[in-house]
């Protein structure tokens, strides 16, 4: 079972950006800002080769008191879910620019704080009790010959990313000690690989005419969606479910290739940046299927640039998904314990 918000590829990709998605629509020139601050105040940073990278995550503040207001609302969310013997495992896709620092235009770098904020973000989740995942071994590996792990004009990490980052998600179910329900070969079968050629959305979200022709389009390689067996349209109940953004949407493979490593099926809840984790995860949890099927095992992804960012956030997420932590944890509470 999937919950999509778009149908299409170029919907999905287009819609995806994660925050400031009304304020942000100004263009920018393709010129190199003359330092941090310059960059961080335009929609995009403009790197060299054509490299984008989104502005509205900061390269230079590590926010340590909202990053604890957020995982305390994963730990709340934990507690409920472990109350109904279900399994959370909250995984951080890193920033494109620690991977990519090197297209950054000149005079902009990662401050210390920012270079660090991966590692402080794991450190304070297992510190409080919560599993995760360190994704930039697995993303890393990718980068061999013409292989990327985000694409260039993109906000989004590669297929080829996605996909090992599933097996090491994969790895750390298994791990977990959870014996999954459901039969083996019952897990999605993967297409073949196709490389297709679309404007990234840093670009055609934020660049003119001219400028877009001026960067070009990426080349795209993703697997067309299976038809077999145990693909993810089918309707037996997923001991697995991931909640997420677009970085998780099928046309990136993320949950199919999930469902591969485990031999079981995996369900899906994504919706576009803006609207948020907060309100995905309530819409994940008040599905009728969630109280009829629970899974045992649900893997809640988010980004690390706006990981610092409340249910309250008004700089991040659309109007409609904006609420207080406390209405959202009464929510939360609410919708898993029914």
């Amino acid at each position: 079972m999937i919950f999509r918000s778009a149908p299409s590829r170029r919907d999905l990709i287009r819609g995806a950006a994660l925050g400031l998605c009304a304020g942000l629509m100004a263009t920018t020139g393709l010129t190199a800002a003359s330092g941090p601050a310059a960059a961080q105040s335009q929609p995009i940073i403009s790197g060299k080769g054509g490299w984008l990278f989104p502005g509205w995550e900061s390269l230079s503040v590590l926010d340590k008191a909202g990053i604890a207001r957020t995982i305390g609302l994963i730990k709340d969310a934990q507690t409920a879910l472990a109350a109904r013997n279900i399994t959370l495992i909250p995984i951080v896709v890193p920033l494109k620019a620690a991977f990519y620092a090197d297209k950054l235009p000149d005079g902009v770098r990662l401050s210390a704080d920012v270079s660090g904020q991966y590692d402080y973000i794991l450190a304070q989740l297992k510190q409080n009790g919560l599993d995760t995942v360190d994704l930039r071994p697995a993303i890393k590996s990718v980068e061999k010959g013409k292989q990327v792990s985000f694409y260039r004009a993109d906000y989004h990490w590669s297929a080829w990313a996605a996909e090992a980052s599933a097996d090491a998600v994969a790895a750390a179910i298994k791990a977990s000690g959870v014996k999954l329900a459901g039969a083996p070969g019952s897990g999605d079968k993967l297409g073949q690989w196709v490389t297709q050629r679309h404007l990234g959305d840093l670009a055609e979200r934020f660049l003119t005419p001219d400028q877009q022709k001026q960067v070009g389009p990426d080349l795209y390689t993703v697997r067309v969606q299976s038809e077999a067996k145990g693909s993810l349209v089918d309707t037996a109940p997923a001991p697995v479910h991931v909640v997420g953004n677009s970085f998780v949407q099928p046309y990136l493979g993320f949950p199919q290739k999930l469902s591969n490593a485990l031999d079981r099926p995996v369900a899906l809840t994504w919706n576009p940046g803006n609207v948020g984790p907060w309100v995905t995860f309530l819409q994940f949890a008040s599905a009728p299927d969630f109280a009829r099927n629970p899974p045992q095992v649900v893997v809640w992804q988010f980004n690390e640039g706006p990981f610092h960012s409340a249910p309250e956030a008004t700089d991040q997420w659309d109007a409609s998904s904006i609420m207080s932590a406390q209405q959202w944890r009464d929510r939360m509470q609410a919708a898993v314990r029914k």
